[in-house]
């Protein structure tokens, strides 16, 4: 295959990111979103909350990395935030994914998004901090919105949501101060369990 036959193979190939359905629901509850809408939606965040990181971030790196992010679960399928199940297997199924769903562009370009994958998933500089910390903000403004359904839904404890937050506040104090509202507000309200 030629450049072009193998990108417009890999477009046609990362379409199938629109199926991928997540647990988190659309902000009105009315059904759940899928990753290509959960990508969508934090690039736009990522512009848009630029100012709130603690660190100066190069915010079209960032918007690329949430845009690729989750391409992996083309092959490897989602895994709920706090299904520790899944979660024992996930590292190796989305690298199994990686090399499938990149490998397939041209060289150049597939090693350059699989490192900007592999960035993401490091959780080590400001972009992959600040991208981790937009991946885990939007789901919880969704529930938020949504009155808590996906919390209830999966009987989420306040531990599991803090764990999962855990590296916020270094990446924005702002961010997780709001995020600590929402949480300890669908505490009250009998949606996330309080142990």
């Amino acid at each position: 295959m030629n450049r072009l036959e193998k990108q417009l193979q890999f477009i046609l190939e990362i379409d199938k990111v629109k199926k991928i359905i997540r647990q988190t629901p659309l902000s009105d509850a009315s059904r759940k979103e899928n990753d290509a809408e959960h990508s969508w939606h934090i690039a736009l965040m990522a512009y848009l909350l630029q100012e709130y990181a603690e660190e100066p971030v190069e915010v079209s790196k960032v918007m690329l990395m949430v845009l690729i992010h989750d391409l992996v679960e083309i092959d490897a399928g989602d895994t709920y935030a706090y299904d520790e199940e899944g979660a024992k297997t996930k590292d190796e199924r989305e690298r199994k994914a990686a090399d499938h769903i990149f490998g397939m562009l041209p060289e150049d370009q597939g090693m350059y998004l699989k490192a900007l994958w592999e960035e993401f998933e490091a959780y080590e500089t400001a972009e992959a901090k600040y991208a981790h910390l937009l991946d885990n903000f939007q789901p919880l403004l969704l529930n938020d919105a949504a009155g808590g359904i996906s919390w209830t839904e999966h009987q989420v404890k306040k531990s599991q949501i803090y764990k999962r937050n855990e590296k916020v506040e270094e990446t924005s104090a702002t961010i997780w101060k709001c995020m600590q509202d929402k949480i300890d507000k669908h505490i009250q309200a009998g949606h996330v369990l309080d142990e």
